[in-house]
């Protein structure tokens, strides 16, 4: 086989792209990926509070804790109107891109791991690494009725003054 005719293939499957090509191969699926992950983040928005709302609830808020390279989902409270009430059963379809990003792998999940998947993906996004070091705490907010999602998010850090004089 000749290494220069990128065309060949091996007992019908395409030859390796030549060593050169993997880095540019590896950018675009990169790319792809990253595209593939912005839509499955409003995909299963959208799918997580459409659950919530014909579950008939109004508002969700899921806390969060993580410190120490630990982090975790503390407690997920649902209300309908002013009543709060258990998260009910059900599932919503989550959407995950897979790893090359040519698409979209769809499963449903119970409510409940929904919530949570979109709580740390939503985490991820915007401050990744957060249970690390001094870590970080705060509440996602699933306002169901308006159809909107809020993360208040607080972040712990170590401060350390230092002073030398010499006179």
């Amino acid at each position: 086989m000749c290494a220069s005719n990128h065309d060949e293939t091996i007992g019908g499957v395409p030859a390796a792209p030549p060593a050169e090509a993997e880095p540019a191969l590896w950018q675009a699926r990169a790319e792809a990926h990253g595209r593939l992950v912005a839509e499955a983040r409003i995909l299963n928005k959208d799918a997580v509070l459409a659950a919530l709302a014909a579950a008939g609830l109004s508002i969700v808020t899921v806390t969060f804790d993580g410190y120490g390279d630990s982090g975790q989902i503390e407690a997920i409270h649902a209300q309908a109107g002013e009543t709060e009430m258990p998260l009910p059963d059900g599932t919503a379809e989550i959407v995950t891109p897979l790893w090359d990003g040519s698409a979209l792998e769809r499963r449903p999940l119970p409510l409940g791991e929904a919530v949570e998947a979109l709580t740390y993906d939503l985490l991820a996004a915007t401050h990744d690494g957060w249970e690390d070091g001094d870590g970080a705490f705060g509440v996602l907010v699933l306002d169901v009725a308006g159809r909107a999602v809020r993360l208040e998010y607080n972040e712990r850090y170590t401060a350390n003054d230092y002073y030398e004089h010499d006179f």
